[in-house]
Formats: structure tokens, C-alpha cells, sequence
């Protein structure tokens, strides 16, 4: 039997738990005294659910608005309330409607731009499409532009905006009377002597009106400018040897790509500069220059020379003329490049010969010294369809193509 009063044993070595040490010390995380709180976050929750407009959920958090619609927008959260709008928010939609943005509308009473637009359109706040012109206003606009009325006078005659004014204008084909008529030769001239002379858009406008021309615009003077060649984007101004030079260019429909390098002037120069002097459309040419320096004897000899031989990129490179260029001229002249053959009567004969002989395409190609793949395609557009075929132990010549007497079959035919 076994003893009751002995004592229970539950240890036999006391043995100390083992302290953890750490090994590095914890960084200190960087204070952010934008950072929210998660009583923040959850009074951003709470009240958001609660369809608060965000503008008293900035209040009472004490954020800036835009801070709130980020953490509204990183914390995923959707308005999808469907509560009925009540009279006060009726009362400040329509005092507010038209006079502020609608988004703002919206942020302020917490609803989504359509849902202010659909409750404006149902009071009956949406503006209607403008009503129809009248004979009678008609004839005060044609009035009142022939009289050299102000705009705006006329506006208000009417009774419609001044923009309504200005389309009517242009839809009835009606100048003002004050409009500026067309350049003059002499108006031209003055406008050029003040660009050239520094001043700007704006200061010409104010100048010609003065000297007794009319007031011109900052947008029309940049169009003459550019009509003439003579804008500040355009490079420097024409000079009249430049003219005629340009006008004997086109008198003897010569190439304008050396006049090009000689002025130093760019395609688009060259193009205002005739129009401008009513020259576009003299020259026998379509557009009177090539984008390439005209070819010498001595590039078609350097053609000549490395065309086929060495790669149409690197050979474009070194002549400073484009793939395009090279390809063209080549043909131009009747150049043929070493990796594309000409199809010579022996070569089409033999095609013939191993298509009806069974012959492999991959032979042939070894035969005629082609590619399989430019052969295969050559075949094709010649209705020679060469299907599994079997290699010949010894791959044929053109010559053992040639000679295969008519009655014998090769190998692998069907």
C-alpha cells in the first residue's frame, strides 16, 4: 500500500527560467503628426456611415478636407445612401444651384453629383436649352453690328448673354462694324518692321492702332506672322536675295533640296515663304524637293559598289540617306541585291523540274543556293505546293536537277 501523507514530487531540479536578451536594441519609429489615430479612423468611420457630409466630418475631426476625402478614399468607403432629401437641403439647392459648382453642392450636403443634378432636374433648377432667335431679334443684332454698337449694348437690348450674341453673329454670316477689314500691303510692312525691331504681339496691336491702322489682335498678328514666314518660331527673316532665289528655284523647276542647305532653312520655312510669295503649286514637282540630298555619280557609284554586300542599314548609315532611299534608287538603276536573286530561266525550269520530280524543297533550296523559306513562298505564288518529301542521300546540283531525263521519277514523289 502505498503512503498518503508522502509528499507529492514535482520537481528534482530547480532550474531558473531563461531570461530572453534582445539582441538589438528597437528603433524608435519616426513621429508623423499627420498620422490618424484609430479613434480617428474609427469617428471617420462612424460618421461617414452615418451619411455626414464631409465638411463637418473635417470640423469635427479637426483634419483639412482634403486629408479626410484621402483617408475616405484609402479606406475603401462608399456612400451608397438612398435618404430622402428634406426641406432645408431642398431650401440651399435652390438658392445654390447655378451660382456655385455642383461638387461643391454635393460636398456640402454629403451627396453625390448625380444625385444633386437628378434633385435639380425635379425641382425644375436645371436650365432649359435657350429659346429659338425671333425676326426681331434678328434685325437688332444686324442693327445694332451695322451701327457699330458695342457688344455688349446689343446684349442688352436683346436680352440674351453675350456669348448667344457673338454665335448668333457667326451662324447669320454678321461682322461688326469695328471688325478690321483685310491686311493691307502697308499694314503688313509696319507689322513686319515692328517684329523685326523686338517688340512684341501685343505692343504691334497697340502700335498699329495709333499710327492710324486698326487695333489688331495678339492671335492675328501670330497668323500673319506665320502666313509671311516671318514669325519668331520661323527663324530669321527672309531676305529678298533669299526671295529670289526662291522664286528662280521654282521658275526652272529645279530642286529645292540644295536651295534648302544653302539657305539653311527648314522644310516648313521654305513651304510659308512660297505660299506667301504665291508660288505653292508653280513647280513641276509635287512638292518641289526630295527629304535626301540629290543623287551624285559618285553615290551611285558607291552603290554600285556595296549594294548586297554589306547590310542596307549600315550601308544607309554611311551615306546618310534612309533604308527607304537606298532601296529606291537601287531599283531606280537595276540593281539587284545578293540576297534576293533573280529568277533565272534554269533556276524556274529547275523549280518546275523538282516539283514534278519529287524532289525536296530543302534540296532544291540547297541546289539554287536559296533560302527554304523565301522558296517555299516563291512556290506557293506559282501554284507549286511541295508537300513531305524525303532528302536525297546526296543532295543534288542544279545541273543533276536539270538533266533528270523526263521518264524517270525521283524519290518520295506523291
Amino acid at each position: 500500500m502505498t503512503d498518503d501523507t508522502a509528499p507529492i514530487i514535482v520537481e528534482l531540479v530547480p532550474l531558473a527560467a531563461p531570461v530572453p536578451t534582445p539582441s538589438a536594441p528597437l528603433a524608435e519609429m519616426v513621429y508623423r503628426p499627420d498620422s490618424w489615430t484609430p479613434q480617428e479612423v474609427r469617428t471617420l468611420r462612424q460618421l461617414f456611415n452615418d451619411d455626414t457630409p464631409l465638411p463637418e466630418i473635417s470640423q469635427a475631426l479637426g483634419r483639412g478636407l482634403q486629408g479626410v476625402r484621402d483617408k475616405v478614399c484609402t479606406l475603401g468607403l462608399r456612400r451608397h445612401s438612398t435618404r430622402p432629401w428634406g426641406e432645408l437641403e431642398d431650401h440651399e439647392l435652390i438658392q445654390t444651384y447655378g451660382q456655385e459648382p455642383a461638387a461643391t453642392i454635393a460636398a456640402r450636403l454629403g451627396r453625390s453629383c448625380g444625385a444633386v443634378y437628378t434633385r435639380a432636374a425635379f425641382l425644375g433648377l436645371s436650365e432649359e436649352a435657350a429659346p429659338a432667335w425671333t425676326p426681331w431679334e434678328d434685325a437688332q443684332l444686324r442693327a445694332g453690328f451695322a451701327a457699330d454698337i458695342p457688344t455688349a449694348q446689343v446684349a442688352l437690348i436683346i436680352g440674351r448673354p453675350h456669348a448667344g450674341v457673338y454665335s448668333r453673329a457667326g451662324k447669320l454670316g454678321i461682322k461688326h462694324a469695328s471688325t478690321p477689314k483685310g491686311w493691307t500691303n502697308a499694314e503688313i510692312e509696319r507689322a513686319i518692321e515692328l517684329v523685326q525691331a523686338g517688340h512684341t504681339y501685343t505692343q504691334i496691336g497697340t502700335i498699329l492702332g495709333t499710327e492710324g491702322f486698326a487695333t489688331r489682335t495678339k492671335s492675328s498678328l501670330q497668323a500673319l506672322m506665320q502666313r509671311t514666314g516671318q514669325g519668331k518660331g520661323w527663324g530669321r527673316v527672309w531676305m529678298p536675295e533669299e526671295d529670289e532665289l526662291l522664286i528662280k528655284a521654282y521658275r526652272d523647276n529645279a530642286s529645292l533640296t540644295p536651295l534648302r542647305n544653302l539657305l539653311g532653312r527648314s522644310v516648313f520655312s521654305i513651304r510659308w515663304r512660297a505660299e506667301y510669295l504665291n508660288l505653292r503649286g508653280t513647280h513641276a514637282r509635287s512638292k518641289g524637293w526630295r527629304l535626301g540630298p540629290d543623287w551624285s555619280e559618285a553615290d551611285e557609284a558607291w552603290l554600285r559598289r556595296d549594294y548586297g554586300k554589306i547590310p542596307t542599314p549600315e550601308l544607309a548609315r554611311q551615306m546618310g540617306r534612309t533604308r527607304a532611299a537606298i532601296f529606291t534608287r537601287a531599283n531606280i538603276i537595276g540593281l539587284v541585291h545578293e540576297g534576293r536573286q533573280r529568277w533565272t530561266p534554269d533556276h524556274l525550269a529547275a523549280l518546275r523540274i523538282a516539283h514534278e520530280r519529287g524532289i525536296s524543297l530543302a534540296d532544291l533550296a540547297a541546289a539554287l543556293g536559296r533560302e527554304t523559306g523565301a522558296l517555299h513562298k516563291y512556290a506557293g505564288k506559282q501554284g507549286l505546293v511541295f508537300g513531305r518529301r524525303p532528302r536525297w542521300p546526296q543532295p543534288p546540283t542544279l545541273a543533276d536537277i536539270l538533266n533528270l531525263p523526263e521518264a524517270a521519277k525521283g524519290k518520295g514523289e506523291g
